[in-house]
Formats: structure tokens, C-alpha cells, sequence
């Protein structure tokens, strides 16, 4: 029995000195305002991992999401983020973008008065490695079509691509999705699937934050469910498909 119990304590104290996984939030708090929104969550992903962060409005999903990319006063948050070996937690959301974080927020921020490759072209400063606007727009075969328009008239799921489209153009390592099937037809959703899909197949390393669970179940991997701000499952993606009682009792599914 006490060889049994050192043998924990070695264990656990490997694991506490361990080096972080390729990505990792660790002890994650925040605030939005005077609410604590986000208390004490933790996870890990592993390189190429689909991550649904998953939770009923008010979660702290989006927030979780936030201080991933740094763009909260860090001051409100607390906690250890890594990214390849890199500290997001002490970086400036610039930094963090610079790093490889890529967010594609739920308003998607096209800049207005920019054409399609214009945008693309913003995104690009730095110059790539892996992105050119050739392979780019060879994913994206509809945003090669619409080059030269004006990015803002663009319907809202060619919007959503451009927003995808300009996150994989600064050669990102972690993809922020929020809410990518936001607002969008049914048609439309199931078209911007299956260029996630092929974003997935290129081995991307993805956190989705959807209200649509079920086609961001399908996507990934495994499955967090946040509640109250803190993570009350952690587990695989088909889990969570198949479990009528948690779905309900905590995505209202």
C-alpha cells in the first residue's frame, strides 16, 4: 500500500513538472465585468485534435475563447495558456496572433471597404510559410471567383469563408471558431461544413464554440461542456452524440 501511494506521488509529480501539451489552459479564470464567467477551467489538446467547447448561453465559452486570444484586459483574467511552448498568458492579443492563434469571431470583422483579396492580402503582412493566395483560393475556389469584390457584400457563409479563409492565411497553429453556423441557412451551414471538414483533414488544431452542438459534435474530435463557468465533461465527441440524459441536462439537447 505505500509503495502503492509513492508511486502516485511520483506519478503526480511527473505530471505537475511535465512540459504542456501543444496546447493548454491551465487554471483559467475570468471576468466579463463584475461576472465571474470563467472559474478555474483547465484542458489540454493535442496537435491536430477537433476540440467542441460546448455549454448553454452563459457558459463562458466565448470568454474561455477571448482569453485564449488575449483580447480581454489581462487584468480580468488569470491562469497559464500554451501554445507550442509558448506562454500566450503573458502576451498581448497581437503577440498571441503572431504565435499562430487565429480567431475567427461570431461577427467575423470584415473590413469594409477592402475587396476580398484585399482582406486576405491584410492578414498576409508577415509573410506566410505555408499560405500563399494560390492554395488559399484553391480551397476557397468561391473566394478566387470573387476576388475583386468588395469583401462586405459578400453573402454571409462567403463571408464566413473569408473569415476562415484570412485566420489559415498567417499560417495559424490553433483555429478559434465562434459560432462559425451562426445566422446561416441550412444549406449554407452544410457548405461551410465541408470546408471545415477539409480544414480538419489538412490536421489543423481546432476549438469550435457552436449552439448548433450536433454539427460541431460531428467535427471534432472530443467534446468540453462548460457549466457555470467551469468544465463538467471532458471526453470523447461520440460520447456526447449518444448521450440523450447529458445532452439534455446540459445543452438543452
Amino acid at each position: 500500500m505505500i509503495e502503492t501511494t509513492l508511486a502516485s506521488r511520483h506519478e503526480a509529480v511527473r505530471a505537475a513538472n511535465a512540459p504542456p501539451a501543444y496546447f493548454s489552459c491551465r487554471n483559467i479564470h475570468a471576468y466579463y465585468g463584475q461576472s465571474y464567467v470563467v472559474q478555474g477551467v483547465s484542458f489540454d489538446i493535442a496537435e491536430g485534435e477537433i476540440v467542441a467547447l460546448l455549454g448553454r448561453n452563459g457558459a463562458g465559452k466565448t470568454s474561455t475563447m477571448r482569453a485564449i486570444a488575449r483580447l480581454d484586459d489581462p487584468q480580468l483574467n488569470s491562469g497559464e495558456i500554451w501554445l507550442a511552448g509558448q506562454p500566450l498568458h503573458l502576451k498581448s492579443a497581437w503577440q498571441a496572433a503572431r504565435l499562430g492563434v487565429g480567431l475567427v469571431p461570431e461577427d467575423r470583422r470584415i473590413i469594409a471597404g477592402l475587396t476580398v483579396e484585399e482582406n486576405l492580402q491584410l492578414a498576409q503582412i508577415e509573410k506566410p510559410v505555408g499560405w500563399s493566395l494560390e492554395r488559399i483560393y484553391g480551397h476557397f475556389p468561391r473566394l478566387a471567383e470573387r476576388r475583386k469584390q468588395e469583401a462586405v457584400t459578400l453573402s454571409g457563409g462567403e463571408q464566413q469563408m473569408l473569415a476562415v479563409a484570412r485566420a489559415l492565411a498567417r499560417d495559424v497553429k490553433l483555429l478559434l471558431l465562434d459560432e462559425p453556423y451562426e445566422g446561416l441557412a441550412p444549406v449554407i451551414v452544410h457548405e461551410i461544413e465541408k470546408i471545415l471538414e477539409e480544414v480538419k483533414a489538412l490536421g489543423f488544431t481546432i476549438v469550435i464554440v457552436e449552439q448548433n452542438a450536433i454539427a460541431a459534435l460531428h467535427l471534432s474530435d472530443r467534446a468540453l461542456i462548460l457549466d457555470m463557468g467551469e468544465i463538467v465533461f471532458d471526453g470523447s465527441a461520440r460520447e456526447v452524440i449518444d448521450n440523450v440524459e447529458l445532452r439534455h441536462q446540459y445543452l438543452a439537447i
